[in-house]
């Protein structure tokens, strides 16, 4: 099967900071740059939470308006500060691009043509896409009536209710060969209270046969796993159009390096054909 990127990775938000000390984690940020180069596909959530840590820093407290209207201010504050991290770190024989998606990028044909194709130039370009959700120019009430309105007509709408989700549809649209999530956990656990519990392998002897595993799997799922709230469940239902398109996918804690969790040095879950 041909793949038109190699990789395609997610890493989320609260992965990027030290909590501990309410800054960003540019350890973390420093071996992650190391590692992209050019046919990987970068899916970064942190926009929002790193602008919320650097109003704090300057004006000594958070915004105390509206809920909405703060992670407005916050990802809009934060997107800056989040590509300038990175260019940091990434190599720079490499060029570094920002794209901003809505949902409405994926529940439209011709946009996502335009989407995919300015991705696979990059590859030739010798570039790095960094993707985002564009929370800073969108407004929840709005995205859900909009959201309601396409379902009339279609049962299959793209959300976009968290990078689980963007970097499913990503890695569909582009039809990487690997697509790698990265989260604060190890895994999928059958007991996520369990760490002996970590289902290290999802496949099949066909892709029928790894989505029924893939079903199987998601029963275990408990916690945060409704659709949208980055649980488990919710990572595994976003998986399968790619696994549909031949796509290797690895659910992994963002501790690690790509290289230890794509060779199997590190604890992960492999979800694909063996």
């Amino acid at each position: 099967m041909k793949f038109d990127i190699e990789l395609v990775g997610k890493i989320g938000s609260m992965a990027l900071v030290n909590s501990q000390k309410n800054d960003i984690d540019y350890n973390k940020f420093a071996r992650i740059g190391r590692e992209l180069k050019p046919g990987i596909i970068w899916v970064s959530s942190g926009a929002t939470e790193i602008g919320r840590l650097d109003y704090m820093k300057r004006m000594g407290h958070e915004l105390d308006g509206d809920k909405e209207e703060n992670k407005t201010d916050y990802a809009a504050q934060g997107q800056a500060i989040l590509m300038q991290t990175y260019r940091m770190f990434v190599d720079s024989r490499y060029n570094l691009r920002q794209v901003l998606v809505e949902h409405q990028h994926f529940n439209n044909q011709e946009k996502k043509e335009h989407i995919r194709d300015m991705l696979l130039r990059s590859v030739r370009q010798n570039a790095i896409p960094i993707i985002n959700y564009n929370d800073a120019v969108s407004c929840e009430e709005n995205r859900r009536m909009e959201i309601a309105s396409l379902k009339k007509n279609s049962e299959h709408v793209a959300e976009l209710v968290d990078n689980d989700e963007t970097a499913g549809l990503i890695a569909g649209l582009v039809k990487t060969r690997v697509l790698l999530i990265l989260t604060s956990v190890d895994g999928i656990y059958k007991n996520q209270k369990d760490p002996n519990t970590l289902i290290e392998e999802i496949s099949g002897k066909d892709i029928d046969e790894v989505l029924q595993n893939i079903e199987y799997c998601k029963t275990l799922c408990h916690g945060a796993s409704r659709i949208g709230a980055g649980g488990a469940a919710s990572k595994l239902e976003y998986i399968k159009e790619p696994i549909k398109n031949g796509t290797l996918v690895y659910i992994a804690n963002a501790e690690y390096s790509i290289k230890d969790i794509l060779s199997g040095a590190s604890r992960r879950t492999f979800v694909g054909i063996r």
